[in-house]
């Protein structure tokens, strides 16, 4: 399994600036499924804590004014320094056999309006949520969900080994 952790090249404005993803090397038929990491839950103080005139940018597409409550749970979903670490360290330790990576990156500031939280993808037989939380013996003080698309990896062929 391949961990890669990329550094800011810049100072962050804020200290919850990372996201995280892993790719699942076979899950629901499919092989190599990219699945997006976040929090699911924030408290409302943190929310009102951030300076989001610095943090939020231009919309990313002309036309209506894009849902600017979209645009900060962005950021709320992301995870800070010691919490992608945490994060990262579970998934090494626990699922090892089943990860082909596990990769993180800051976040780009500002954060465009108009994008869609991983909290808002809708799900289906495609599309769908993963509760880390929810597995037993889960140890991390935080929920974690993850989004994945089994229309973006290929199919596991019959017969095909891991």
């Amino acid at each position: 399994m391949d961990i890669k952790v990329i550094p800011p090249t810049t100072s962050l404005p804020v200290n919850r600036a990372y996201i995280v993803t892993m790719t699942i090397k076979s899950f629901k038929g499919r092989r190599d499924v990219e699945v997006h990491l976040f929090r699911p839950i924030w408290n409302v103080e943190e929310e009102d804590a951030y300076p989001w005139d610095k943090l939020l940018g231009d919309p990313i597409e002309n036309g209506p004014e894009p849902d600017i409550n979209r645009s900060k749970k962005i950021l709320l979903e992301a995870f800070t320094q010691d919490e992608r670490d945490q994060l990262i360290d579970y998934l090494a330790r626990r699922y090892a056999s089943r990860l082909k990576n596990i990769s993180s990156a800051p976040l780009d500031f500002p954060i465009p309006l108009g994008l869609m939280p991983l909290s808002e993808m809708p799900e289906d037989e495609n599309f769908g949520r993963i509760r880390l939380e929810q597995i037993p013996n889960y140890p991390l003080p935080f929920p974690v969900h993850g989004f994945y698309d089994l229309n973006s990896a290929r199919p596991i062929i019959q017969g095909e080994l891991n």
